[in-house]
């Protein structure tokens, strides 16, 4: 696989965008034709989740996030999918940190009007292993974005999601939301050669689709950011790109064809620093180092 950018839903290549080259299905597994599709509206009906705060990429979705100790001087920080980092889909294994970046995200209001182009300092933090995360950092505070803009950041929530507790998956991109609940978690997750931990797996009810990849979750009791949406099985196929598997404990492997997962995010609050800096040494922070010599 090259090194091209990806928008996912419900597959990781399916789910990255148009325009930005070969596509993964994460997401969805449909990439974006440039209309948001028709259907029926979700089963659960959202209370206080809306656009404010979310972002959208050229290729995936995503959000302004901080966590619980931010201070507003911080520089801000986006959290979006690791595949769906402009250069191309990390390498099981790889673990990519403080990569210079200018990408830019459309910052979206309450209603999903897009009120500022905000930019990238650099990749702080990205990863496809064990999870599936990016984190840019900005060249704003959280400061300069609620005063100019007057959107505050999501909060990144810490600790474990909740089964069963309902949720709005938000994409940027579409200007969609999603609800429905939190079905369970996958003890381990496979899809082509990435495999992640405990990822959250959503009711049938949140049939995300390409271009949502890298959407917050937000749980509807605390407000806050429990997850990022990210892949799902598209074709019924096992453990193949496109077609996540499930595995439990004892080796067991489980395809829910049209179920679609993310991953949790409460592991990267202990990692986050002074100045919003990404530290693997702080105490509790669990995310995959980069190896020696890389």
């Amino acid at each position: 696989m090259g090194k091209k950018s990806y928008v996912v839903a419900g597959g990781l290549i399916a789910l990255a965008l148009a325009g930005s080259g070969t596509t993964p299905a994460f997401a969805g597994n449909t990439q974006p034709t440039g209309k948001a599709p028709t259907g029926k509206a979700p089963a659960a009906e959202a209370k206080k989740v809306d656009f404010a705060g979310t972002v959208a990429l050229s290729n995936c979705s995503g959000s302004v996030v901080r966590t619980p100790t931010s201070d507003p001087s911080d520089p801000a920080l986006v959290l979006t999918n690791g595949h769906c980092i402009e250069t191309g889909f990390p390498a099981a294994g790889e673990v990519i940190v403080d990569q210079p970046s200018t990408r830019t995200f459309k910052l979206l209001d309450a209603k999903a009007n897009e009120v500022a182009t905000l930019k990238a300092s650099k990749v702080s933090y990205a990863t496809m292993t064990d999870t599936d995360v990016t984190i840019y950092q900005l060249t704003s505070s959280y400061r300069d974005i609620t005063k100019k803009y007057g959107i505050k950041p999501l909060v990144l929530e810490d600790d474990h999601p909740v089964k069963g507790r309902a949720i709005t998956v938000v994409s940027g991109y579409w200007k969609k939301t999603y609800s429905c609940n939190i079905d369970g978690f996958v003890y381990r997750m496979k899809e082509g050669e990435w495999t992640w931990k405990d990822s959250v797996r959503y009711t049938p009810a949140c049939r995300t689709i390409g271009g949502t990849s890298g959407s917050p979750v937000i749980d509807h009791k605390t407000g806050k950011v429990t997850a990022v949406n990210n892949t799902g099985n598209g074709g019924g196929e096992r453990c193949t790109l496109n077609n996540p598997c499930e595995i439990d404990r004892k080796g067991n492997v489980t395809v829910r064809k049209g179920i679609n997962y993310a991953q949790q995010t409460y592991g990267i609050v202990p990692c986050v620093g002074h100045d919003s800096k990404i530290d693997l040494n702080r105490p509790g922070c669990k995310l995959p180092r980069p190896a020696a010599g890389r």
